[in-house]
């Protein structure tokens, strides 16, 4: 038995990297999953291998910078699947650059994908997480950079800082029907965390010194941030709301 069936999952962000890796292990643990991404080979690619699994699964392509598309995701996973049971909001951008030196375009963007879309999301999908008296549970794709400064990150820092906020704020006010809970990984082997690198002095050689600070001695595959998505996502964690979950391989305790 999955840990997760009968449910139906969204996914945003889910084409690459730690979102699809929780899209495919949320499929594996018995839930429909409506995969969300601006890459729709890439989306569909991943749906016609969970499906060739005997799973379920769809994909819906989205740009959820506006308000508008966050809410029509929202109605297309309860018109093509029939309802909503757990959101898993991922999608998110660098938007590098320090305070003055970021564009304004960039610093716009990076909070409409990183801050606001989650917003946006929650307020489209919270009547369906708790309709007809079920019990919904969200799970938001954070990041140690929530409490931690990285050079030229200001957007982005900004951006999980204000996210972890919400995400507590939000979890006080829909409890008990709705679990809202928040994942910071930290050091990730994806396409963001290898695109990090230009912001530093270093690029070139800044990733390869990464696993030598962490108390791990290495960097997390997506596979193991996804596991503790699939905690926060399943009745394995009833009693837990507002809270975050680090998986940083002692990133944060090292300081």
């Amino acid at each position: 038995m999955g840990k997760l069936n009968g449910k139906v999952a969204l996914v945003t962000g889910a084409t690459k990297g730690i979102g699809k890796a929780i899209a495919e292990l949320m499929a594996a643990e018995g839930a429909t999953v409506a995969l969300n991404g601006r890459d729709a080979v890439a989306g569909e690619m991943i749906v016609k291998n969970i499906l060739g699994q005997g799973q379920k699964a769809v994909f819906l392509k989205a740009d959820l910078s506006s308000p508008e598309a966050n809410h029509n995701l929202i109605a297309s996973v309860i018109e093509n699947l029939g309802g909503l049971d757990i959101l898993i909001p991922n999608a998110g951008v660098l938007g590098l650059g320090s305070v003055t030196d970021v564009s304004i375009e960039t610093w716009r963007r990076t909070l409409d994908i990183n801050l606001n879309s989650v917003f946006y999301l929650l307020r489209a999908a919270i009547p369906h997480l708790k309709a007809d008296g079920k019990s919904g549970s969200v799970v938001v794709t954070g990041s140690i950079a929530a409490h931690k400064g990285f050079p030229n990150h200001a957007a982005y820092c900004a951006s999980k800082g204000a996210l972890e906020a919400l995400v507590k704020q939000a979890a006080v006010d829909y409890a008990p029907e709705i679990r809202i809970n928040m994942v910071n990984p930290g050091p990730t082997d994806t396409e963001l965390y290898k695109n990090s690198a230009v912001a530093f002095s270093n690029p070139e050689t800044v990733l390869d010194k990464v696993p030598d600070t962490l108390p791990m001695k290495r960097i997390a595959n997506p596979g193991e941030i996804a596991k503790a998505v699939l905690f926060l996502a399943s009745d394995d964690s009833s009693w837990t709301t507002g809270s975050v979950l680090t998986v940083d391989g002692g990133a944060s305790a090292a300081g």
